[in-house]
């Protein structure tokens, strides 16, 4: 590819390191938080899962946009991400549409041809950075200046932003005949509901701000607490809502919902220095030792508070930086999952949590935990 023929790109950071480059996507200037992949694939579904919402993302892999883009692999209706970073963007050696084009049509910007290792290695050393991506042409300086005054992503309404406005049913091949499951949306991925559907769920996707009243006049028999981005804090509506739920119907937390869950027992989350971003972050089963590999993608964790451990136990450890990965109430089911189990990065280890939540859903509102 010739990048000459391109228009020029820079990607400021705000510890005042500058990346020059040459556009990718579409033209234009967006700040947003930084942060790095390290998946060999799957691009199109990173790109338009919700969880992305105001971050760019860096692609450690060197080529990226290979085999095209396929509308079986959005986990969203559009592209979701800030922007785009990559060594170089690459044209589909198939038949499947080039994924450069469809970034242009969504406004998505984004800079290729630069050292990605180097930033990669910035990130992971000094934590995720706040960065402004330009490829009109404005002075590094300036671009600098912009990315230190763009707000952090804590206090950003980012949930609001990806979030249904309405209520919708989510059916794979007609309507239902299982158990009713309510989804939260909180930036659910697609693959989620498919996973409830294809178990035999009837899904309902209800918007953030649902009430209690709203959503249990559905008669919901099990409620999922979806993924999203931003940092848990600024979702205390949700908090109260999952409060509210433990004891009255079998909940699952995904992701953000695995935060949610864990405010709502009483614990304090914290922002991880460049976050989990990949498909192979091994996890393991503390009852068990049986280790899973996950697909993951998150920027904040629960810190496990001992003083809860009187309803709640520990089921899943991250072994990179053994952080928490998942818990569940001790007597009640309720249950909690930092990582990403719908996604299949090689084998499928990590799907039984499906299956598993929708025995809870059949066995009733008020079934003991599974052991």
């Amino acid at each position: 590819m010739n990048l000459e023929s391109r228009n020029p790109a820079r990607l400021a950071l705000e510890d005042g390191t500058v990346y020059e480059g040459w556009q990718y996507g579409a033209r234009g200037t967006r700040c947003g938080e930084t942060v790095f992949n390290t998946s060999m694939s799957g691009y199109t579904e990173i790109l338009t899962d919700p969880s992305y919402k105001g971050q760019f993302v860096t692609f450690s892999y060197p080529q990226i946009g290979n085999y095209g883009v396929s509308d079986l692999d959005f986990e969203s209706s559009s592209f979701q991400a800030e922007g785009v970073v990559v060594r170089e963007g690459t044209h589909s050696a198939g038949q499947a549409p080039d994924l450069e084009p469809m970034l242009v049509e969504s406004g998505v910007v984004g800079i290729q041809g630069i050292d990605t290792r180097s930033l990669v290695r910035r990130l992971r050393d000094r934590g995720v950075l706040k960065g402004c991506i330009d490829s009109t042409g404005i002075a590094a300086s300036e671009l600098v200046a912009r990315a230190r005054a763009h707000a952090s992503i804590t206090g950003g309404n980012f949930v609001e932003q990806v979030s249904t406005s309405a209520p919708y049913d989510f059916d794979l091949e007609g309507p239902q005949e299982g158990p009713r499951v309510a989804v939260m949306d909180y930036g659910v991925k697609r693959s989620i509901l498919r996973c409830l559907a294809r178990g035999g769920a009837r899904v309902r996707v209800f918007p953030a701000k649902t009430s209690r009243a709203d959503l249990l006049a559905w008669d919901p028999q099990g409620v999922v607490l979806s993924n999203g981005p931003g940092d848990p804090v600024d979702v205390p509506y949700a908090v109260e809502l999952a409060k509210s739920l433990v004891g009255e119907l079998p909940v699952l937390g995904i992701c953000l919902g695995h935060q949610i869950l864990g405010q709502a027992a009483g614990m304090k989350t914290f922002k991880l220095s460049f976050g989990h971003h990949a498909a192979n972050h091994p996890v393991a089963d503390v009852r068990t030792g049986a280790v899973w590999i996950t697909s993951q993608n998150h920027n904040y964790c629960v810190q496990w508070d001992e003083a809860a451990s009187k309803d709640w136990e520990i089921t899943l450890r991250n072994l990179n930086d053994k952080t928490m990965e998942g818990f569940r109430h001790r007597t009640l089911p309720v249950t909690a999952i930092q990582f990403h189990p719908e996604a299949g990065p090689g084998p499928h280890d990590a799907f039984s949590i499906f299956p598993d939540f929708l025995a809870q859903v059949r066995a009733g509102r008020t079934g003991a935990a599974a052991r």
